[in-house]
């Protein structure tokens, strides 16, 4: 696993984290009790930071806060494909349904970019889950979650493929799991993880990319897209 040694959380490290409206809006308590015990792993682009099986021991037992760069939630379709579920970008905490519930990490989470992850001991989010402040933050991000998969699971049997389409760049905007209330015009990813998420070919998104780029909606460009209009694109979801 391509890492350096650990360091220690710095005062960079906490405003990041801080940026997050879930984390911001924990008792300082908690936050404090989080930040005193974490870890700064340092990952190179293309590291795992664990996969799909890994049990509960050691770095992949952990509660992940990101401080910089990006993570890909993925996993490997039946043909062998990897499927992009989620990215995860700075401020973002995760990896807690294993911790809660006892299971094996149920997909891949690797860097995009180099990237600094904030690890969260086994023993230490338990003592946390004791409290009740921090386990009513942990149900609304947990509540979060599952609205995210409904979304996932309505656009995937209800909505055709333009839709699909917008409706995730809509989400990109947001910071995909993010999801800030400020949208961002520009979403610099390649179109293949895009397709990646979508569950399609490059070749099919390319396509309707430049569909929307024909009406105004946006603008691709190499690596990223440029939204043009939200309303457009808001209308184009559906």
């Amino acid at each position: 696993m391509a890492m350096r040694a650990p360091t220690h959380v710095t005062a960079a490290h906490r405003d990041a984290m801080e940026a997050n409206p879930w984390f911001a809006a924990l008792p300082r308590a908690q936050r404090d009790a989080l930040l005193s015990v974490a870890e700064v792993h340092h990952l190179a682009r293309g590291a795992m930071l664990y996969r799909q099986g890994d049990g509960g021991d050691g770095l992949s037992g952990g509660f992940y806060g990101l401080a910089s760069g990006f993570i890909k939630v993925s996993t490997l379709r039946q043909d062998g494909r990897e499927a992009i579920l989620a990215l995860l970008e700075p401020g973002n905490w995760f990896g807690e349904i294993a911790l809660i519930d006892g299971s094996l990490r149920s997909h891949d989470a690797t860097a995009l970019a180099d990237a600094e992850v904030l690890v969260v001991p086994r023993a230490a989010f338990d003592r946390q889950m004791r409290e009740l402040a921090f386990a009513q933050a942990m149900a609304l991000l947990l509540a979060h979650r599952v609205r995210g998969l409904y979304d996932l699971m309505e656009n995937a049997t209800l909505r055709d493929l333009r839709s699909r389409v917008a409706r995730r760049l809509l989400a990109l905007a947001r910071g995909d799991v993010t999801q800030s209330p400020q949208m961002r015009r520009e979403i610099a990813l390649p179109q293949e993880a895009i397709a990646m998420m979508l569950g399609v070919t490059r070749q099919t998104l390319s396509k309707e990319l430049h569909a929307l780029a024909g009406q105004g909606v946006l603008t691709v460009g190499y690596g990223r897209i440029e939204i043009e209009s939200f309303d457009a694109l808001q209308a184009a979801a559906g």
